[in-house]
């Protein structure tokens, strides 16, 4: 089965790319869909509940750990998307390499995981966008901004459900619509985020970095070297985003030159600023007080009214950045269940693309009802060490499937080629599940709940229908249009 699914992988993506518009993502739009879904709610919210609650300063070790897990990893995804540039991401390299039964697997994995990406960086805007209209004098009822389960309850998070509906309807209209404003927006953020680290390293109090390390306080992950281990399992969730890069490949101009760069230049760029912004922000303020929904802003307020401006602008980037996270992570997903959907997987009613807009529409429409419902109504650390997890378990799907290719099936063409593969893709295995350790209990009985759901909708529904479809596909003539 492994072997006998590339060929057949290889060719339908090839006609995916024929249904959509394959030349509207070239390499700078595709680095910066990657950096729009890492450099989001990782660095304007998740940062600061990593340093409060488990890593302290030393949560910039838990980026450059979750950062070299993550590089590794984008080594193995750039030769697995250059080999099968397909829409489904770690999905589409599971079913090529190992069959339906795992595909499926990962693919109703990533479906939660990318759910969830986006409603926690939803969460996260709300906190922005709220603080952002406080500095301006606009008030926001707390039970309109509060979900109703967690410590802290109240009706909806309604700015979080408006967010969700707006990038979607953004989606819905058009793949160059979408890049051409995700574009803008990555651009207001970084620069953004350059400035805060420019002027607030003149803020730094080195009291404020002593003990860097602080001491572990008696359980596992309550700082000290636990600390930073946990810490790094939980900001793992935003390297989401070079997965997002992989899922464009349908859509990306020379897919074989222009994924491997977008993914690696995305996790070189992320890690880099995660770590600087890291250490400024734990310079500024004691870390134990960053645990709130805007940590960049209150660090900027803590250092007094001469930054007032500094803080809006924070927040204004914060505003805009998270919102071009949340598109650029709903794009991932409505291509995810659109490849499932033409695979079988899911009803064919997601994987329809419309005349007009060259977009599955019934898949954005279902990522926004979903999205907006669970953004609505959950609380952001639970949402968060999710994502992590699922993120986790689909890297090692796609470090395992570069070593079966490289045994099974040598003779395939790889437009980009892991140096010391055998190296390189173990220690994406060992860093993945490593991290998958220190996420808590909770977090595995609820993925095992919803992989069990899944199994059953596998068995039920999606296993005669797949196999059924990669029948006929093996049976039809090969598709030969090459990959431009």
């Amino acid at each position: 089965m492994a072997a006998g699914n590339i060929d057949a992988v290889i060719a339908q993506a090839k006609r995916d790319r024929k249904r959509l518009d394959s030349a509207a993502i070239g390499p700078f739009s595709l680095t910066a869909i990657g950096i729009a879904s890492v450099v989001g709610a990782g660095i304007f919210v998740t940062i600061g509940e990593a340093s409060a609650e488990y890593a302290g300063p030393a949560v910039i070790f838990s980026f450059i750990l979750a950062g070299l897990a993550a590089g590794v990893t984008a080594l193995c995804y750039a030769e697995l998307a250059a080999m099968v540039p397909a829409a489904g991401s770690t999905y589409s390299y599971a079913y090529a390499v190992f069959g339906s039964f795992l595909a499926w697997f990962i693919g109703w994995d990533l479906l939660l995981e990318y759910l969830f990406a986006a409603s926690t960086v939803a969460v996260g805007w709300s906190g922005y966008f709220v603080s952002f209209l406080g500095s301006i004098g606009v008030s926001v009822p707390h039970d309109l901004v509060t979900p109703p389960f967690g410590d802290d309850t109240g009706i909806l998070n309604l700015p979080a459900l408006a967010i969700v509906f707006a990038t979607c309807g953004l989606l819905y209209v058009g793949t160059r619509e979408s890049t051409k404003a995700n574009n803008a927006m990555v651009a207001l953020k970084l620069t953004v985020l350059v400035l805060f680290i420019g002027v607030g390293v003149f803020y730094i109090s080195k009291a404020n970095w002593e003990p860097f390390v602080p001491h572990n306080t008696g359980g596992f992950g309550d700082y000290g070297l636990t600390g930073i281990l946990r810490a790094a399992g939980v900001v793992f969730f935003a390297y989401v985003g070079f997965d997002a890069v992989s899922t464009a490949a349908a859509e990306t101009r020379k897919p074989q030159r222009t994924i491997p760069i977008g993914l690696l230049a995305t996790v070189i760029i992320s890690t880099i600023l995660y770590v600087l912004i890291g250490g400024v922000m734990t310079g500024m303020v004691p870390f134990k007080q960053l645990n709130v929904a805007d940590p960049l802003a209150l660090a900027v307020r803590d250092a007094g009214s001469s930054l007032d401006w500094l803080e809006s602008a924070v927040s204004a980037a914060a505003v805009i950045g998270l919102a071009a996270t949340v598109l650029v992570t709903f794009y991932g997903q409505t291509r995810i269940f659109m490849r499932m959907s033409s695979d079988g997987m899911l009803p064919d009613r997601l994987g329809v693309v419309g005349e007009r807009f060259q977009t599955p529409g019934a898949a954005t429409m279902l990522c926004a009802v979903a999205g907006a419902a669970v953004a609505a109504l959950l609380p952001i650390d639970i949402l968060g060490d999710l994502v992590s997890i699922g993120t986790l378990l689909s890297f090692t799907i796609v470090c395992a499937g570069v070593l079966v290719l490289r045994r099974t099936r040598p003779d395939l063409e790889r437009p980009f080629r892991v140096k010391a593969v055998w190296l390189v893709a173990p220690l994406g295995i060992v860093f993945a599940v490593a991290l998958m350790a220190t996420l808590p209990v909770t977090t595995w009985i609820r993925l095992g709940v919803w992989l069990a759901i899944g199994l059953v909708i596998y068995f039920t529904y999606a296993r005669r229908r797949t196999t059924e479809r990669m029948g006929r596909l093996r049976e039809a003539e090969p598709y030969s249009e090459p990959v431009t």
